[in-house]
């Protein structure tokens, strides 16, 4: 496996001073090991990027310190979780005659008869599987091949996986599923769907009744209640009443006011 390129220079700004390092464009970073001595480093981050995105976390990296090359595996990245600006590296240098353990991404390929007939849907339940081998033994993937998955229930196990197991060790469960063909819709899906339809149903029922039931109440309150009608009609009786008194009392009056004239 090529080895990729990287320098760094020794690093004596530790803690919250790193920032000041950010400003100008280093990366603070560590190198670790088995049986190793931890050494602090700074890293151009323009390069780093270039090296990360061709080694990755599998890829072997020479990372060269003054005039010393050491051997290492980008163990993590860590980042802003707002910003995404890189905040530290944690770089794990290996022996080239020790197995590592690593997880190895897996990579989909070609394209699942299933699928394109629309027969079922790809379930991919695993990104990754952990091996165990030689540095220069790493692969940077591993393949999975899908074409064969022409039928609902039809999968792939770890075991299934392209690998040479005399260099390569895989420690993931050799029964793992990794892809698989499910149904369209399942049968959990499918109840929850009649129970949406079922309630959409009874609101598009619903409304007619409930603007039929508005309409009889606007009706209602426009309508003069017959209680009032009457109340008006007794009120009247009354006053003309009254008024058909008065007219008679003050007649009376007129006539006794005559005769005492």
């Amino acid at each position: 496996m090529e080895q990729i390129p990287l320098v760094a220079q020794k690093r004596t700004v530790l803690g919250r001073k790193v920032k000041k390092l950010r400003a100008e464009g280093l990366i603070p970073a560590h190198v670790f090991g088995h049986k190793v001595k931890t050494i602090h480093v700074q890293i151009k981050e323009n390069e780093f990027k270039k090296v990360f995105e061709k080694a990755g976390e599998t890829g072997i990296v020479n990372l060269k310190i003054d005039s010393e090359n050491r051997p290492v595996l980008i163990r993590n990245v860590h980042v802003h979780p707002v910003t995404d600006d890189l905040l530290h590296i944690d770089l794990y240098q290996v022996n080239l005659a020790e197995k590592v353990k690593v997880d190895i991404p897996l990579t989909i390929i070609n394209e699942s008869p299933a699928v394109e007939k629309k027969v079922g849907l790809l379930l991919t339940p695993v990104s990754e599987i952990e091996i165990e081998a030689l540095p220069t033994e790493i692969p940077d993937k591993i393949t999975v091949d899908i074409a064969v998955l022409a039928n609902i229930g039809d999968e792939i196990k770890v075991k299934d996986l392209q690998i040479d197991r005399n260099k390569i060790k895989v420690n993931t469960d050799e029964n793992l599923i990794v892809a698989q063909i499910g149904e369209l819709v399942t049968k959990e899906m499918e109840a929850v769907e009649a129970e949406i339809e079922a309630e959409q149903a009874e609101t598009t029922q619903a409304e007619p009744e409930k603007a039929a039931e508005a309409k009889e109440g606007e009706a209602a309150e426009g309508e003069p209640r017959p209680e009032g009608r009457e109340a008006k009609a007794e009120g009247a009786e009354a006053t003309d009443k009254t008024e058909g008194q008065e007219k008679k009392e003050d007649t009376k009056a007129e006539d006794k006011g005559s005769e005492n004239a």
